[in-house]
């Protein structure tokens, strides 16, 4: 039998004197209710009730056990309610995984908004370029950038994620510019290692990709942010996400190129959770307000 209710129906024959009322109570059979006690004695090895044709009363070990058990029941009922509340109240503490460069241009500028939105919600923001595993390492929601695989967690589109071929004017100034993507192979490119679609070696452009270039430059690094400076300070061309060079090209300082070959829409922008019957509120309302302000 089923511990937890043979405690309860324990716990209500003890407080209402019989087993016919608990089980009134707990809206069961009486036949059910002997059982569920019988059971729990049955597994204690000990007799928790003595029971007359009038009344049940309780020996001397049902006593201290009645003590143990209603703690427990309390505990549980406190449990079940704070897990309710989670699920229908924004609060508690969020932990958010997301790429670095991402976060730090697009994410942290909005965590601000969303508390002060959700007052009883404390976000715990984890910055790295490493896939991390939701569920082994205890996050409740992760930002991806891409296209992303089959797995067992929920994903969510937020954005797009177009991207850009770009440089700063002194360098196309000292190298001309490129007018098509084959004249990249002339020129000092600077390639992001973790990508294989705009990584070291080779860039894709084109529906799908199909179009490939082979470049070359002196400087290749695993983060964005690096390229960006680099391009910024005249070292040569980047081919980034749209949101990494944003601010530079709106100030001036990197200039987009225009190629004969669109750039690549890398997947999208997407929040993904472990798989739930139903995602805490405090999941739901996250992912809500990413979507409504990464959109603009």
């Amino acid at each position: 039998m089923d511990r937890v209710t043979g405690m309860q129906v324990f716990a209500k024959a003890a407080g209402l004197g019989s087993l016919s009322a608990a089980a009134r109570a707990m809206g069961i059979s009486q036949t059910m209710a002997t059982k569920h006690v019988s059971g729990l004695e049955e597994r204690l090895g000990v007799k928790l009730l003595h029971r007359s044709t009038r009344r049940l009363t309780l020996t001397e070990t049902g006593r201290s056990y009645l003590e143990s058990v209603e703690r427990i029941l309390d505990d549980i009922e406190e449990a079940d309610a704070t897990a309710s509340l989670e699920t229908r109240q924004v609060r508690g503490k969020l932990r958010l995984n997301a790429p670095l460069s991402y976060a730090v241009r697009r994410l942290a500028p909005l965590i601000p908004e969303l508390t002060r939105r959700h007052p009883e919600l404390q976000v715990d923001l984890g910055l790295n370029d490493r896939y991390v595993d939701l569920v082994e390492e205890g996050w409740d929601l992760a930002i991806r950038i891409g296209n992303l695989k089959s797995s067992a967690l929920i994903a969510r589109r937020l954005a797009p994620c177009p991207t850009v071929v770009c440089a700063s004017p002194d360098y196309l100034e000292r190298r001309g510019k490129p007018r098509n993507v084959a004249d990249l192979t002339d020129h000092d490119c600077l390639s992001y290692t973790l990508s294989r679609s705009i990584g070291a070696g080779r860039w894709s452009f084109g529906a799908g990709g199909k179009v490939k270039v082979a470049v070359s430059g002196s400087i290749q690094a695993n983060n964005g942010d690096a390229l960006v400076l680099a391009a910024v300070a005249g070292q040569g061309i980047v081919y980034q996400p749209y949101f990494l060079v944003e601010r530079e090209i709106a100030e001036g300082s990197l200039v987009p190129l225009r190629l004969d070959h669109a750039t690549l829409e890398i997947g999208g922008i997407f929040a993904v959770y472990p798989a739930a019957r139903r995602p805490p509120a405090k999941v739901r309302a996250t992912i809500d307000f990413l979507a409504e302000r990464l959109a603009v």
